[in-house]
């Protein structure tokens, strides 16, 4: 979280420190190793240099902002702001205004006598913009490359050609916008802040500051049963609170990092949500821990409810993001478009084991979706009666068939192999061979993957068709490390 400005150290102990290395000098099995399987935060420096926003996006005299620019060139979109001085249920109260009009806010607040005390007065407001989907809203101004080290992301590779939701009685009444990516920008003047959070789906979070500093605490996994109530269900809102004891018994055995105190300051940020084979556990333990809590407060009424399961999958959506189908649905697309990968790399070598490195990146990624798809077989949304009840939709989207023919999958598998061209870059192996769509490849594909089976009902085929692949490819008995199940970071 970001703390207010004025309210001095948070009301629990800060220990320790945060490394900090130069990007530049790390290659990608390093960060792997060192950051992304032990779950560990870094700071990377040096990767911003060539970003088109660190130019356009400062002032002239690269100090701060450059507000007008944004007024000028964005202003007509709508976002979401954050009033930091006003709680609203479990977050901040929000409101849409247009980037002009948020801007012209700013503008004001900065000639303003006396900031620091207008950051503590609660009776005004101080606004943060937040959640702008800027990528999605303007793909042809390119104000950023993502960084190597963060490209493995399934999350938003997905969702660059996939609704979140198949199932038309959930994604009809949504706001679509609001689940387009999870790569977002968000620009805050001094003193704007975020309460204390663990990221959607409890994925993995970078962020990039194109100007200014942000003041960031990390709250460790071992800890995170602290901050919530005797039931587990509520968590503490603001570190800087006075938190009732009673309520939160274990607040103050909280220890928080890092230790480094700084001022902080008008800041436009880059964040990207993302999640990958390393963390994809993480994602189906919230699902499981949301879907039993929202079963619980329905349960009376599962004897006169038609479809109980699929009324437990609509709240599970609404109130976390995603259901147990749509992670379905998600994890076989990657299951398959890793599959297609490692086809396309035997094909081409005339043996997997002459480039071990780059097939072993799909196959460790089919050993994390099988680690996660076997957990899942026991849900009770996966009985044969519940399957059979699912939507049309949905029913079809478990098509080994149809989904290799979908435009959709297509583009997926595109964007894998651009990836880890990416990260075999960054592994300084070279590029992967340039994928040769002829007839005669696409035809042996078709027939190697209908031979496997023709359709995905539920986890346990699932399973059972990465093992039939791993045999086929001689990699069942691959020593390829897969993380536990670490927990996420509280920020």
């Amino acid at each position: 979280m970001e703390p207010r400005k004025g309210l001095g150290r948070p009301a629990v102990a800060i220990s320790g420190e945060v490394e900090r290395i130069d990007g530049r000098t790390l290659s990608y099995d390093e960060f792997v190793e060192r950051y992304l399987k032990p779950n560990r935060p870094v700071v990377l420096t040096g990767l911003m240099d060539d970003w088109r926003a660190a130019a356009d996006w400062l002032s002239p005299d690269g100090r701060g902002p450059n507000l007008h620019f944004f007024a000028d060139h964005f202003g007509k979109s709508v976002v979401q702001v954050a009033d930091c001085s006003t709680k609203e249920f479990t977050d901040q109260k929000r409101q849409e205004m247009t980037v002009a009009e948020f801007i012209s806010y700013w503008l004001k607040l900065s000639l303003e006598k006396g900031r620091s005390v207008l950051c503590n007065d609660e009776s005004k407001p101080l606004l943060y913009l937040k959640d702008w989907h800027f990528n999605k809203e303007y793909p042809d101004y390119v104000a950023y490359t993502t960084p190597p080290f963060f490209t493995d992301d399934w999350l938003n590779l997905y969702l660059d050609s996939h609704l979140i939701h198949r199932d038309s009685d959930i994604h009809r009444d949504k706001n679509e916008a609001n689940c387009a990516d999870y790569r977002f920008v968000y620009m805050g003047p001094k003193g704007t802040w975020t309460p204390l959070h663990a990221d959607v789906f409890r994925s993995y979070s970078w962020s990039g500051n194109v100007c200014g500093r942000k003041h960031w605490f990390f709250l460790p996994p071992s800890q995170c049963h602290l901050v919530f109530d005797r039931y587990l269900r509520s968590s503490v809102y603001s570190i800087y609170d006075d938190v009732s004891e009673k309520k939160f018994p274990g607040f103050r055995k909280v220890v928080i990092y890092p230790n480094d105190i700084f001022y902080v300051e008008d800041t436009i940020s880059i964040n990207h949500n993302w999640f990958n084979a390393y963390n994809l556990s993480w994602v189906w333990n919230l699902l499981l821990r949301d879907y039993n809590v929202a079963k619980e407060y329905i349960e009376d009424i599962r004897d006169i409810c038609d479809n109980f399961e699929g009324l437990c999958q609509r709240n599970l959506a609404a109130n976390t993001g995603m259901n147990f189908y749509d992670f379905m649905i998600f994890i076989t697309r990657f299951t398959l478009g890793n599959i297609v990968q490692l086809f396309h790399l035997r094909h081409e070598e005339g043996s997997l084991n002459s480039s071990v490195t780059r097939s072993n990146l799909f196959i460790a990624n089919l050993i994390s979706v099988r680690s996660v798809a076997t957990k899942m077989k026991f849900a009770e949304a996966f009985t044969e009666e519940n399957i059979n009840s699912c939507s049309e939709e949905n029913l079809n989207a478990f098509s080994i068939q149809k989904i290799m023919h979908e435009r959709e999958f297509q583009d997926l598998s595109s964007a894998l192999r651009m990836t880890y061209e990416c990260i075999n870059t960054k592994l300084k192996e070279g590029s992967l061979t340039e994928i040769t769509r002829d007839s005669e490849t696409d035809s042996a594909f078709f027939d190697f993957i209908t031979s496997l089976g023709s359709k995905i009902h539920g986890p346990g085929d699932l399973v059972g068709l990465i093992d039939r692949v791993l045999e086929k490819t001689n990699c069942s008995n691959c020593n390829i490390n897969i993380p536990c199940d670490a927990e996420p970071f509280v920020v």
